[in-house]
């Protein structure tokens, strides 16, 4: 979200964590920008909590997807719908949604107001606050994608989860779960039992033992990592076998490898959905799914967020607190 140069002085303004330059977390500073409003189809969101994911550091650091900043920041919300824009049937001011913002181009969560599309956000389920489900969308959504929309996962399928610990993975081992997988994660030893407590069948710590020749008869991984992992990965996977990767560019031979044995990659880049979505907060309400909270930050402490999450070495999410 690119900030106005205009005079805003008349505009109500908002509290938001920008950048002028690409760099590490102390380029990070608190902005007062104007609150939008919401056009046709949009709602404008009081954000209560906004969930953090590696993409966060990765565009704050190094030209990805989004233009030169300065920017603002963040994709989950979750927080009370405070306007809606002409046409909006599903929600009305004073509801409690969650969602995504469209990845990549919709940034603008790490601020107190952010405008979406209306069906990019689902009732927040009553059972959980605004900091778990600010944990929930962008992270979910990838695992949905990969596992249900991509791989089909059902069944009896045998599931192979890399750092199944992490944002994506803890939530990717409880979908497969729930989609009755037989679900076997890679983590440090440490983590290990936190990922069995979410249902993983089998663990293998990846720093003492090769996957590659431990995991057997694999009908799907779910690669968050890249590099070596998918050419060793390929050697765990069964004939027929499925490799997702949250690694948008694939990996340079890899698709005729894996074709040449039978099986196939895809690189996939997550995308705001609504029918995602709903699916997700069915499996919220059921007790099927939900995030872990490895940290809060207060949205002014977002620099100190941003040195934790790029660490790589959180198990769970972190969230920064806005009400």
């Amino acid at each position: 979200m690119s900030e106005s140069t205009s005079d805003t002085s008349s505009q109500p303004t908002m509290r938001a964590i920008s950048q002028d330059e690409l760099g590490g977390p102390e380029v990070l500073h608190e902005v007062q920008l104007p609150i939008p409003k919401p056009g046709p189809s949009q709602i404008l969101i009081r954000v209560h909590a906004a969930g953090m994911n590696p993409t966060d550091w990765k565009h704050r650091g190094h030209r990805a997807f989004l233009p030169a900043p300065p920017f603002v920041l963040g994709w989950d919300v979750s927080g009370v719908v405070e306007q809606v824009g002409v046409g909006v049937t599903l929600f009305e001011p004073g509801d409690e949604v969650f969602g995504m913002l469209p990845y990549p181009f919709g940034v603008g969560a790490h601020a107190e107001y952010a405008l979406a599309p209306t069906r990019a956000f689902v009732p927040k389920p009553k059972d959980i606050d605004h900091v778990q489900a600010a944990a929930i969308p962008l992270a979910a959504l990838t695992a949905w994608q990969a596992l249900v929309d991509t791989a089909e996962v059902g069944e009896g399928d045998r599931v192979l989860i890399h750092a199944a610990a992490g944002g994506v993975g803890h939530l990717a081992v409880q979908i497969a779960k729930a989609r009755g997988a037989h679900v076997i994660g890679t983590a440090s030893a440490p983590k290990h039992d936190f990922v069995r407590g979410l249902g993983a069948d089998e663990m293998i710590d990846y720093r003492e033992v090769d996957f590659a020749e431990t995991a057997h008869d694999i009908d799907i991984v779910l690669d968050t990592i890249g590099g070596e992992y998918q050419p060793r990965s390929l050697q765990t996977m069964k004939s027929g076998g499925i490799l997702v990767s949250t690694i948008p560019i694939p990996m340079e031979g890899m698709a005729e490898r894996a074709a040449a044995q039978g099986m196939r990659i895809e690189n996939i880049l997550v995308e705001a959905d609504h029918a995602g979505m709903l699916a997700i907060a069915e499996l919220v309400e059921s007790g099927q799914l939900s995030a872990t909270i490895a940290n809060t930050f207060p949205l002014a402490d977002a620099a100190a967020a941003h040195e934790q999450l790029q660490t790589n070495r959180t198990a769970g999410k972190l969230v920064l607190t806005v009400v």
